[in-house]
Protein backbone atom coordinates (compact mmCIF):
# COMPACT_ATOMS: atom_id res chain seq x y z
CA UNK A 1 0.00 0.00 0.00
CA UNK A 2 2.79 2.35 0.97
CA UNK A 3 4.71 1.46 -2.19
CA UNK A 4 1.69 2.15 -4.42
CA UNK A 5 1.13 5.53 -2.81
CA UNK A 6 4.81 6.41 -3.29
CA UNK A 7 4.64 5.37 -6.95
CA UNK A 8 1.54 7.50 -7.57
CA UNK A 9 3.20 10.49 -5.90
CA UNK A 10 6.28 10.04 -8.08
CA UNK A 11 4.25 9.77 -11.27
CA UNK A 12 2.58 13.06 -10.49
CA UNK A 13 5.95 14.80 -10.93
CA UNK A 14 7.13 12.74 -13.89
CA UNK A 15 8.19 14.68 -17.04
CA UNK A 16 5.24 13.32 -19.03
CA UNK A 17 2.78 14.70 -16.55
CA UNK A 18 4.45 18.09 -16.64
CA UNK A 19 4.29 18.16 -20.44
CA UNK A 20 0.59 17.30 -20.43
CA UNK A 21 -0.18 19.98 -17.89
CA UNK A 22 1.85 22.65 -19.68
CA UNK A 23 0.30 21.83 -23.05
CA UNK A 24 -3.23 22.15 -21.67
CA UNK A 25 -2.36 25.48 -20.09
CA UNK A 26 -0.81 26.65 -23.36
CA UNK A 27 -3.97 25.74 -25.28
CA UNK A 28 -6.06 27.80 -22.87
CA UNK A 29 -3.71 30.78 -23.01
CA UNK A 30 -3.56 30.64 -26.81
CA UNK A 31 -7.33 31.21 -27.17
CA UNK A 32 -7.84 34.60 -28.84
CA UNK A 33 -9.54 37.27 -26.78
CA UNK A 34 -11.79 40.03 -28.03
CA UNK A 35 -10.01 43.33 -28.56
CA UNK A 36 -13.09 45.22 -27.40
CA UNK A 37 -13.87 43.05 -24.37
CA UNK A 38 -10.59 41.37 -23.35
CA UNK A 39 -12.15 39.07 -20.75
CA UNK A 40 -14.34 37.41 -23.42
CA UNK A 41 -13.24 35.10 -26.19
CA UNK A 42 -13.14 36.64 -29.65
CA UNK A 43 -16.23 35.85 -31.76
CA UNK A 44 -15.23 33.28 -34.40
CA UNK A 45 -16.65 35.31 -37.30
CA UNK A 46 -14.74 38.45 -36.32
CA UNK A 47 -11.28 37.48 -37.49
CA UNK A 48 -10.04 41.01 -38.21
CA UNK A 49 -10.32 40.69 -41.98
CA UNK A 50 -13.08 43.32 -42.23
CA UNK A 51 -12.41 47.03 -41.84
CA UNK A 52 -13.60 48.32 -38.47
CA UNK A 53 -13.57 44.91 -36.82
CA UNK A 54 -12.91 45.51 -33.12
CA UNK A 55 -14.06 42.10 -31.95
CA UNK A 56 -17.19 43.50 -30.29
CA UNK A 57 -19.99 40.96 -30.38
CA UNK A 58 -20.79 39.94 -26.80
CA UNK A 59 -24.10 38.33 -27.85
CA UNK A 60 -22.39 36.34 -30.65
CA UNK A 61 -24.91 37.56 -33.19
CA UNK A 62 -22.40 36.91 -35.96
CA UNK A 63 -22.77 33.22 -35.23
CA UNK A 64 -26.37 33.53 -36.40
CA UNK A 65 -26.33 36.38 -38.93
CA UNK A 66 -23.86 36.25 -41.87
CA UNK A 67 -21.12 38.79 -41.27
CA UNK A 68 -21.54 40.47 -44.68
CA UNK A 69 -25.25 40.93 -44.09
CA UNK A 70 -24.54 42.38 -40.65
CA UNK A 71 -22.01 44.86 -42.10
CA UNK A 72 -24.47 45.86 -44.84
CA UNK A 73 -27.10 46.60 -42.18
CA UNK A 74 -24.59 48.46 -40.01
CA UNK A 75 -23.50 50.72 -42.84
CA UNK A 76 -27.06 51.38 -43.98
CA UNK A 77 -28.29 52.31 -40.51
CA UNK A 78 -25.16 54.36 -39.86
CA UNK A 79 -25.51 56.37 -43.06
CA UNK A 80 -29.17 57.03 -42.35
CA UNK A 81 -28.29 58.19 -38.83
CA UNK A 82 -25.57 60.53 -40.07
CA UNK A 83 -28.12 62.24 -42.32
CA UNK A 84 -30.78 62.08 -39.60
CA UNK A 85 -28.55 63.69 -36.98
CA UNK A 86 -27.66 66.58 -39.30
CA UNK A 87 -31.26 67.03 -40.42
CA UNK A 88 -32.67 66.87 -36.90
CA UNK A 89 -30.28 69.48 -35.55
CA UNK A 90 -30.32 71.88 -38.51
CA UNK A 91 -34.12 71.96 -38.61
CA UNK A 92 -34.20 72.89 -34.94
CA UNK A 93 -31.61 75.57 -35.65
CA UNK A 94 -33.97 77.14 -38.19
CA UNK A 95 -33.12 75.51 -41.52
CA UNK A 96 -36.33 75.17 -43.56
CA UNK A 97 -37.14 74.64 -47.20
CA UNK A 98 -38.11 78.14 -48.41
CA UNK A 99 -40.35 76.81 -51.19
CA UNK A 100 -42.30 74.37 -49.02
CA UNK A 101 -45.79 74.33 -50.57
CA UNK A 102 -48.60 75.81 -48.52
CA UNK A 103 -50.82 73.84 -48.22
CA UNK A 104 -49.20 70.42 -48.68
CA UNK A 105 -50.35 68.76 -51.89
CA UNK A 106 -51.03 65.34 -50.39
CA UNK A 107 -53.36 66.47 -47.64
CA UNK A 108 -54.65 69.91 -48.46
CA UNK A 109 -53.68 71.01 -44.95
CA UNK A 110 -51.21 73.64 -43.90
CA UNK A 111 -47.79 72.31 -42.98
CA UNK A 112 -47.23 73.32 -39.34
CA UNK A 113 -44.06 74.93 -38.08
CA UNK A 114 -42.93 72.17 -35.74
CA UNK A 115 -39.73 71.04 -34.08
CA UNK A 116 -37.85 67.95 -35.20
CA UNK A 117 -39.32 66.03 -32.29
CA UNK A 118 -42.87 66.86 -33.40
CA UNK A 119 -42.21 66.45 -37.12
CA UNK A 120 -42.95 62.71 -37.26
CA UNK A 121 -46.46 62.99 -35.84
CA UNK A 122 -47.17 66.10 -37.90
CA UNK A 123 -46.07 64.36 -41.11
CA UNK A 124 -48.28 61.38 -40.29
CA UNK A 125 -51.25 63.64 -39.59
CA UNK A 126 -50.99 65.61 -42.84
CA UNK A 127 -50.24 62.53 -44.94
CA UNK A 128 -46.82 63.56 -46.26
CA UNK A 129 -45.24 60.39 -44.84
CA UNK A 130 -47.11 58.38 -47.47
CA UNK A 131 -44.80 59.75 -50.16
CA UNK A 132 -41.74 59.05 -48.02
CA UNK A 133 -42.94 55.50 -47.38
CA UNK A 134 -43.22 54.82 -51.11
CA UNK A 135 -39.79 56.29 -51.82
CA UNK A 136 -38.12 54.14 -49.14
CA UNK A 137 -40.02 51.04 -50.28
CA UNK A 138 -38.88 51.48 -53.88
CA UNK A 139 -35.26 52.00 -52.83
CA UNK A 140 -35.28 48.91 -50.60
CA UNK A 141 -36.99 46.68 -53.16
CA UNK A 142 -34.81 47.73 -56.08
CA UNK A 143 -31.53 48.19 -54.25
CA UNK A 144 -31.42 46.81 -50.73
CA UNK A 145 -32.93 43.35 -51.14
CA UNK A 146 -30.95 42.43 -54.31
CA UNK A 147 -27.77 43.61 -52.60
CA UNK A 148 -28.31 41.26 -49.65
CA UNK A 149 -29.00 38.28 -51.93
CA UNK A 150 -25.86 39.12 -53.90
CA UNK A 151 -23.74 39.26 -50.75
CA UNK A 152 -25.05 35.90 -49.53
CA UNK A 153 -24.75 34.01 -52.82
CA UNK A 154 -22.05 35.61 -54.96
CA UNK A 155 -18.45 35.27 -53.73
CA UNK A 156 -17.38 37.98 -56.20
CA UNK A 157 -20.00 40.49 -55.05
CA UNK A 158 -19.00 44.04 -54.23
CA UNK A 159 -18.27 44.62 -50.52
CA UNK A 160 -21.13 45.46 -48.15
CA UNK A 161 -22.27 49.03 -48.54
CA UNK A 162 -20.61 49.44 -51.95
CA UNK A 163 -23.21 50.80 -54.38
CA UNK A 164 -20.67 52.39 -56.75
CA UNK A 165 -21.82 55.82 -55.59
CA UNK A 166 -18.80 58.10 -55.46
CA UNK A 167 -19.56 61.29 -57.39
CA UNK A 168 -16.63 63.18 -55.84
CA UNK A 169 -14.11 60.42 -56.57
CA UNK A 170 -12.87 59.87 -53.02
CA UNK A 171 -12.23 56.19 -53.69
CA UNK A 172 -12.71 53.31 -51.31
CA UNK A 173 -9.38 53.03 -49.50
CA UNK A 174 -9.28 51.07 -46.22
CA UNK A 175 -8.57 54.31 -44.35
CA UNK A 176 -11.73 55.95 -45.66
CA UNK A 177 -13.74 52.81 -44.97
CA UNK A 178 -12.47 52.85 -41.39
CA UNK A 179 -13.49 56.48 -40.97
CA UNK A 180 -16.93 55.82 -42.40
CA UNK A 181 -17.72 52.90 -40.11
CA UNK A 182 -16.49 54.85 -37.07
CA UNK A 183 -18.72 57.80 -37.98
CA UNK A 184 -21.63 55.44 -38.66
CA UNK A 185 -21.38 53.96 -35.19
CA UNK A 186 -21.03 57.38 -33.58
CA UNK A 187 -24.04 58.67 -35.53
CA UNK A 188 -26.26 55.80 -34.40
CA UNK A 189 -25.42 56.55 -30.79
CA UNK A 190 -25.60 60.31 -31.35
CA UNK A 191 -29.02 60.28 -33.01
CA UNK A 192 -30.42 58.06 -30.28
CA UNK A 193 -28.99 60.49 -27.74
CA UNK A 194 -30.49 63.69 -29.17
CA UNK A 195 -33.92 62.13 -29.62
CA UNK A 196 -33.87 60.88 -26.03
CA UNK A 197 -32.75 64.30 -24.78
CA UNK A 198 -35.45 66.01 -26.83
CA UNK A 199 -38.14 63.87 -25.25
CA UNK A 200 -36.79 64.33 -21.73
CA UNK A 201 -36.22 68.09 -21.84
CA UNK A 202 -38.74 69.23 -24.50
CA UNK A 203 -36.13 71.89 -25.24
CA UNK A 204 -34.57 73.12 -28.50
CA UNK A 205 -30.96 72.53 -29.48
CA UNK A 206 -28.76 71.56 -27.63
CA UNK A 207 -31.63 69.67 -25.95
CA UNK A 208 -30.64 70.41 -22.35
CA UNK A 209 -32.70 71.94 -19.55
CA UNK A 210 -30.54 75.08 -19.34
CA UNK A 211 -29.19 75.44 -22.86
CA UNK A 212 -25.51 75.71 -23.71
CA UNK A 213 -24.54 76.53 -20.13
CA UNK A 214 -24.81 72.82 -19.25
CA UNK A 215 -22.37 71.94 -22.03
CA UNK A 216 -19.98 74.88 -21.72
CA UNK A 217 -19.43 75.44 -17.95
CA UNK A 218 -17.97 79.00 -18.25
CA UNK A 219 -21.37 80.19 -19.49
CA UNK A 220 -22.78 79.38 -16.04
CA UNK A 221 -20.45 81.85 -14.31
CA UNK A 222 -22.06 85.04 -13.10
CA UNK A 223 -18.69 86.51 -12.23
CA UNK A 224 -15.15 86.05 -13.45
CA UNK A 225 -12.87 83.74 -11.53
CA UNK A 226 -9.83 85.13 -9.74
CA UNK A 227 -10.36 88.79 -8.87
CA UNK A 228 -14.16 88.60 -8.76
CA UNK A 229 -14.15 85.47 -6.66
CA UNK A 230 -11.79 87.12 -4.15
CA UNK A 231 -14.44 89.65 -3.13
CA UNK A 232 -13.23 92.64 -5.21
CA UNK A 233 -16.45 92.73 -7.19
CA UNK A 234 -16.33 96.48 -7.64
CA UNK A 235 -13.37 96.10 -9.96
CA UNK A 236 -15.07 93.58 -12.24
CA UNK A 237 -17.67 95.77 -13.88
Amino acid sequence: MLVAASAAFALAFAPGALVGTSSSRASVSMMAKSKAIPFLDAPPALDGSMVGDQGFDPLLLTNVVPIKWAREAELKHGRVCMLAWAGYVFVDLGLKFPSLPQPMLLSGKDFPAVSSLEAHDAAVDNGSFILLLWIIAVVEILGGIPKVFQLLNDPDAAPPGDYKFDPLGFGGSPALQEKEIVHCRAAMLGFSGIVTQSVLTQAPFPYTYNGLSEIIPPLQMQELPGICASGLKNYCS
